[in-house]
């Protein structure tokens, strides 16, 4: 392989597929690709394409014509990315996209979305016939964009190996680009606030992690739409004030008490949670039982404090709140007691049964499903769905889980669910769950955050992302 001058029909070439943003050649049905002694390549620096792509090698391969068909439908002709711009995000202001799977709230139909200004316009349920010109997603099916409301994944970029801290903005950017890639146009980054026994470091970091954070979603660094959501750990008195410097902040929706002590809620096995911890955390037996022991009695002397601390600050403010791992019915009537909206993650169906009692609703984790039970060995998604006991799914550790998780969830032939109802679980509901009234849903007046989705072998795969109107994958 030798790389091409940058001059010539080659070069030439590749930028105007670039521009075009066609990332596979028309008529390409399979993912493998022989070079030969022909094979060239150019790099397309990102400052050509705005501020949403990023350096590109066009090569004229050939297509392999063995190997498992993977792109049903040739990718459509794609408008630019927006330009790029210091300032916040800025929404594309006309587009139409024409599509025959558009998935509505209860149905899915033909027709064609038209956007202005970064909102739904319209929507036509039929082929509009009035002669404007509009994206062709032939083959594709066209989503809602989806609203995940608890991710761990941050952390995943931030400590990419245990003794490594990464730069808190390149990092976030790193998960932004994994966040959108799955379909999410909202994000809540759930934010570790205080520790249980792991990573005391999470104390330190807080703060700097949300400014970085705050400084991405307002200079317009992010993809999709950045949202805090407060995981607020009992165990720890520094859990206080840290929520006191956070919790006022135009970023913060979403507060959960949590309480990852063992011996309940998540890990009522102590030896258990105490195997993987030392294994986790690479410490001995020894080290790890001081420590344990110090967690047992912190969490005895100061939970109740902390907790209701921070159930204060969350009504003080307005913020929707959440409890986290309910295993009895006890832990539900607590919450129901402090005001809380949603029970997040509960481990039995027992007290998901009870949480729906009480009018408090369940968000179930998505991976859970999609794997086929839980990796705590806690109550199966699967039986929750069955009872009709999930009002949510939301990412927990995988972020594109929810993308999965819908579209699996939709093919099940044990569960009753439907693709508009599926979709919902991962998009409307949880934006209604959260007070963002304004996504969610393919509907008139709402924000155009859109995914396009193809189905390969049964596995969807985002085609495209639009956030407001703007292309953003």
């Amino acid at each position: 392989m030798r790389p091409a001058s940058g001059e010539g029909p080659v070069a030439s070439e590749a930028v105007r597929v670039i521009k075009r943003s066609c990332f596979v050649y028309p008529n390409v049905t399979n993912t493998g690709f022989t070079p030969s002694s022909t094979f060239h390549c150019v790099r397309i620096p990102a400052s050509v394409f705005g501020r949403f792509a990023q350096d590109i090698v066009c090569t004229n391969a050939r297509p392999h014509r063995k190997g498992p068909a993977m792109l049903d439908t040739p990718m459509p002709n794609w408008p630019d990315a927006p330009a790029s711009k210091d300032t916040a995000f800025t929404p594309r202001t006309n587009m139409r996209l024409a599509c025959s799977q558009i998935v509505l709230r209860d149905r899915i139909v033909s027709g064609r979305v038209d956007v202005e200004d970064g909102r739904i316009a319209a929507v036509h349920a039929a082929p509009a016939q009035d002669g404007v010109a509009a994206i062709d997603l032939s083959g594709l099916i066209l989503i809602p964009g989806i609203v995940d409301v608890h991710t761990d994944h941050v952390e995943t970029h931030v400590h990419p190996r245990s003794t490594v801290q990464w730069q808190f903005l390149p990092a976030l950017m790193a998960h932004d680009g994994v966040v959108v890639s799955g379909g999410t146009t909202t994000v809540f980054d759930s934010l570790c606030v205080g520790a249980s026994m792991k990573r005391p470091e999470r104390r330190e970091i807080l703060e700097p992690l949300v400014e970085a954070l705050e400084h991405g979603q307002t200079s317009g660094m992010f993809r999709a739409d950045h949202l805090l959501h407060l995981r607020c750990e009992i165990s720890d008195p520094d859990t206080m004030p840290l929520t006191d410097a956070i919790i006022g902040k135009e970023m913060t929706r979403l507060v959960s008490v949590m309480d990852h002590t063992p011996g309940d809620r998540q890990s009522p096995n102590v030896e258990r949670w105490f195997n993987h911890m030392i294994h986790e955390m690479e410490i001995t037996p020894e080290e790890g039982r001081e420590r344990m022991d110090e967690l047992f009695e912190r969490s005895a002397r100061v939970g109740a404090t902390v907790r209701a601390h921070v159930v204060s600050a969350a009504k003080s403010h307005g913020i929707t709140l959440m409890s986290h791992d309910d295993r009895s019915l006890e832990h539900v009537e607590l919450a129901k007691r402090e005001g809380v909206d949603v029970s997040e993650f509960p481990t039995t169906i027992e007290a998901a049964r009870h949480a729906r009692t009480l009018d408090i609703a369940n968000i179930a984790g998505a991976p859970n499903y999609v794997r086929g039970g839980s990796q705590s060995g806690n109550v199966a998604v699967k039986e929750l769905l069955a009872e009709g006991l999930v009002d949510a799914f939301a990412s927990d550790y995988v972020p594109r889980s929810l993308l999965d998780a819908a579209f699996k969830l939709a093919a099940d032939p044990d569960l009753p669910h439907d693709l508009p109802q599926a979709i919902a679980l991962v998009s409307d509901a949880p934006a209604r769950l959260t007070g963002l009234e304004d996504r969610g849903r393919i509907e008139a007046g709402l924000r155009a955050d859109l995914v396009a989705v193809r189905l390969v072998e049964g596995q969807p795969q985002v085609a495209a992302v639009w956030r407001e109107g703007a292309r953003v994958f």
